[in-house]
């Protein structure tokens, strides 16, 4: 059975991490599409990297009004596989009021090894602007 880490109930538990900042589940905020590759692990025939995707967490406030994200996701499987559990970076601007962030870290150990990775976000709700809808 999956017994909830620390990490789980921080990134994902609104009261955990909102309250403080005097806001909690009912204000909705927003997240952000990833996808990347690891880099290259092992050598010779074992030689390979995982690829991954998906969306991240909420936004989770940091002080002086800015905000990170909880990614946690599993790579595609090569015989095995990694989860990644990493928090963004702040915000990164990117113009016209949108922003992205960027994420370093490593996979879990799996099969004897760990790959490093790096990752900046796509942009948040790509199709709206000054609070619109565009399609």
């Amino acid at each position: 059975m999956y017994k909830q880490s620390y990490w789980d109930k921080y990134a994902y538990d609104c009261e955990a991490r909102c309250a403080p900042y005097g806001h909690g589940r009912e204000m909705q905020t927003h997240t952000h599409e990833f996808m990347g590759s690891t880099k290259i692990a092992e050598k010779g025939v074992e030689c390979h990297n995982h690829r991954f995707a998906g969306v991240s967490g909420e936004a989770i406030p940091l002080p002086y009004g800015d905000h990170k994200h909880a990614i946690f996701v599993r790579t595609d499987f090569f015989g095995h596989f990694h989860f990644i559990r990493a928090f963004t970076g702040p915000a990164i601007p990117v113009g016209n009021g949108k922003h992205v962030h960027f994420v370093k870290g490593f996979t879990s150990l799996n099969d004897g090894h760990y790959h490093e990775f790096q990752l900046a976000t796509l942009i948040e709700d790509p199709l709206r602007h000054d609070g619109r809808l565009y399609c």
